[in-house]
């Protein structure tokens, strides 16, 4: 195990959150510099706009919830580097293409204007389609394992990213504008939009620490209640937060006429939902034993941040 990382299991309960997710992100942005193109590498327009997103201070909750996973089966943190830093390459790419005027309209993320205030909407598209290819050539770096060979690590990135859940909860998310929808529904846009790319970094940590059957089952449960709680209070604190402390624009999900769940079921409703599925990740993790230490307060620090 990395010494950066070693260095943050201590403290009254054996683990200290913010020293792992500090620690795991030095490790993931180091990884992240060497892996894309220099500012200066022609064309440099395109490599300033891809390194402006990707390091524009977001906390890295993805790669760290994949070297959480590789830590709770045994692996190292160094053998799921690779994925967990493909895994920040899709989200950052989705969130460029997310705040473009034809889809959310966003002027502002991670506190910050978006690509394609400061780039133009064309280098912006373009930044998001670069890194979404960046993160296949990263994830292609990756080590095969006696269980999973080199070929499955790039499928499960694949699958996740593709027009059957990424992609498809953005559609569903577009389509649903204005528009009553069921819980149900909105459980489909959530599980796709959100849900697929944490439960991907929980099974790719997983998968290159050549976890078995069941621990990739209990990753796989565990990675999908907490990206449902994740998108739950993120609709929460969309309309209970500043724009401040969220460092993108606050009542754009109101204003857009979004299918969130406080829209739908109202707030209290929607804090007793996210409560239910942290204890449900809770749950999956029992499996996993005491390794599952940094999964668990992961969990813990999604159901009660405010940003």
């Amino acid at each position: 195990m990395p010494v950066a990382i070693r260095s943050a299991a201590r403290g009254k309960s054996g683990f200290d959150l913010e020293d792992f997710l500090r620690a795991s992100a030095v490790m993931v942005d180091r990884a992240l510099d060497r892996f894309l193109p220099g500012p200066n590498t022609r064309p440099a327009t395109i490599h300033k706009a891809m390194r402006y997103s990707l390091f524009a201070g977001g906390k890295r909750l993805r790669p760290a919830l994949c070297l959480a996973a590789a830590r709770a089966c045994g692996g190292r943190e160094v053998d799921a580097l690779p994925l967990a830093c493909a895994v920040e390459c899709v989200h950052t790419y989705s969130l460029i293409h997310d705040d473009l005027p034809a889809m959310d309209n966003d002027d502002f993320r991670r506190g910050k204007p978006t690509s394609h205030k400061v780039f133009g909407e064309g280098i912006a598209i373009l930044a998001g389609d670069a890194l979404l290819t960046q993160a296949f050539e990263i994830a292609a770096q990756s080590r095969a394992r006696p269980r999973y060979a080199h070929d499955q690590f790039i499928l499960e990135l694949a699958r996740a990213s593709g027009s059957l859940q990424l992609v498809a909860g953005q559609v569903a998310d577009l389509e649903a504008e204005g528009k009553a929808i069921t819980p149900a529904h909105l459980r489909y846009i959530h599980e796709r939009k959100t849900s697929a790319l944490l439960r991907c970094a929980a099974r790719l940590g997983g998968m290159s620490a050549n976890c078995t059957p069941a621990q990739l089952r209990a990753l796989t449960d565990f990675g999908y209640h907490v990206g449902l709680a994740f998108q739950v209070i993120d609709d929460i604190l969309d309309v209970t937060q500043t724009s401040e402390k969220l460092g993108k624009t606050a009542g754009k999900d109101l204003t857009a006429q979004k299918a969130t769940y406080p829209a739908l079921l109202g707030l209290e409703k929607s804090r007793r939902i996210a409560a239910r599925l942290t204890e449900k990740a809770f749950a999956a993790l029992r499996p996993l034993g005491g390794r599952a230490d940094a999964l668990a307060a992961l969990a813990r620090y999604l159901l009660r941040r405010d940003h």
